[in-house]
């Protein structure tokens, strides 16, 4: 039975958890079963609320305990913070998640928790709850489990047999910023666990090929976390960091958590008025191009260019950075070719050469196939392609890269962008 006592600690400890993003549900697919409660039909796995400043979070999205031993400057459950701290017996959390899913509030679990006493002490209690819903409570619905930087290999391969996905957030993409801001962690306690992980879903792999009922492990694979704003970092160093995970077979997912001043007293971290969301996006629309648009980083931030433009998304950034590229011929160029026109994602494309074999494509082919052609227009050339007034359209090479920007960046997205750039961002020497 959930008590108020239980429920104020719920009450807490979600509010806790709520500053870590890397929630996905996607990624693996398990149906039901008789004897078992729940699924993961469709990969839908956790149901999602959203937070005020915007955030899509998990019903159940909650930390086991806001206890911690570390003392990181951007963490509010940093151990020097004078909050309300609570923590959850392993029975009161296996029974939260049992009544929510009975009560159709949750449809899976995302578990995280503060290290107290030990990293491997805080990771048994997270392994024994998900093994427990598991076993005991005969749970088959999604659970995304945080691992704890440190635990020994036995107790995370313990938990990958029971998780779908599991996490390690990297937080700072470069090591001497983490250890100014998290003086006892380090990039190798993050990367070691990682390795860990990758190596038991490749290993599951091959147990598989030979075994067809062996056990999964971690079937949704691994995401990670990192911190935008926090530290001094430019997005070109936080893009690399994200390529070379991605260049990992496991990684699943890189997500980035605009920073949030949660506390202002320290002076090692910016003072802002307001998280920097309009980075946070840039990064994963640029995080977009890596994943599905062939693009590599360099193409996307360089020497010149360190941060992504605010103004315009980074595909549309770097077509006007690259006028020599266009126009593209809708009907005659290839797949990759097409994919870097703005406005054209990765199914129009698909359908635009799939359906030139048959028919020439124009203007009113490509609105009907999802083309933004308020962008797409500038860079394209496809037979027919006029205004609304049966004009010819001036392309990018033509009207040139510095008279076209301002036509494709509305007052509203200068209004929101203004606003961040005024923001401090100036940190203590």
């Amino acid at each position: 039975m959930l008590t108020a006592q239980v429920m104020e600690k719920l009450r807490v400890l979600a509010e806790s958890a709520k500053y870590d993003v890397s929630c996905s549900s996607s990624g693996t697919v398990r149906g039901g079963k008789k004897g078992m409660v729940g699924n993961t039909v469709g990969g839908v796995g956790i149901c999602h609320s959203f937070a005020d400043d915007g955030r899509c979070i998990s019903l159940l999205k909650v930390m086991l305990t806001n206890h911690c031993m570390y003392d990181c400057a951007y963490c509010i459950n940093r151990r020097s913070n004078d909050i309300k701290r609570a923590t959850l017996s392993v029975s009161e959390l296996e029974e939260i998640t049992m009544e929510f899913y009975r009560r159709n509030y949750i449809e899976g679990l995302f578990l995280s928790s503060g290290v107290v006493r030990n990293p491997d002490y805080t990771m048994e209690r997270l392994t024994a709850i998900v093994r427990d819903l598991r076993t005991l409570h005969r749970f088959n619905g999604y659970i995304h489990l945080k691992a704890i930087p440190g635990a020994s290999q036995e107790l995370l391969n313990e938990a990958g047999r029971w998780a779908d996905r599991m996490s390690v957030n990297i937080e700072i993409p470069k090591e001497e910023s983490l250890k100014l801001l998290a003086p006892d962690k380090d990039h190798k306690s993050v990367f070691q666990p990682m390795k860990l992980i990758q190596q038991g879903v490749l290993e599951n792999k091959e147990d598989r090929r030979k075994f067809r009922h062996a056990p999964r492990f971690v079937p949704a694979g691994q995401s990670t976390q990192m911190i935008v704003g926090a530290t001094q970092e430019s997005d070109r160093d936080i893009l690399n960091m994200s390529s070379a995970l991605y260049g990992q077979p496991t990684m699943r997912r890189v997500y980035y958590s605009a920073y949030i001043s949660v506390n202002t007293y320290d002076k090692r971290l910016p003072v802002l008025k307001q998280p920097p969301l309009v980075r946070e996006n840039r990064l994963y629309q640029a995080d977009w191009l890596l994943r599905f648009y062939h693009f590599k980083v360099e193409e996307i931030v360089d020497d010149a260019h360190a941060n992504l433009d605010l103004e315009v998304d980074p595909k549309l950034a770097w077509a006007l950075r690259h006028p020599e590229q266009f126009p593209v011929d809708i009907n005659r160029d290839d797949y990759e070719r097409i994919l870097r026109v703005p406005g054209i994602g990765t199914k129009s494309a698909w359908l635009i050469v799939n359906t030139r074999r048959f028919s020439r494509i124009t203007s009113y082919h490509l609105k009907k196939m999802g083309v933004v052609m308020k962008k797409a227009k500038y860079f394209i050339t496809c037979g027919e392609l006029t205004d609304g007034y049966s004009m010819p359209i001036i392309g990018i090479n033509e009207l040139h890269p510095e008279r076209l920007r301002p036509l494709l960046v509305s007052k509203a997205q200068q209004k929101r962008i203004a606003a961040e750039q005024q923001l401090s961002l100036e940190f203590e020497e």
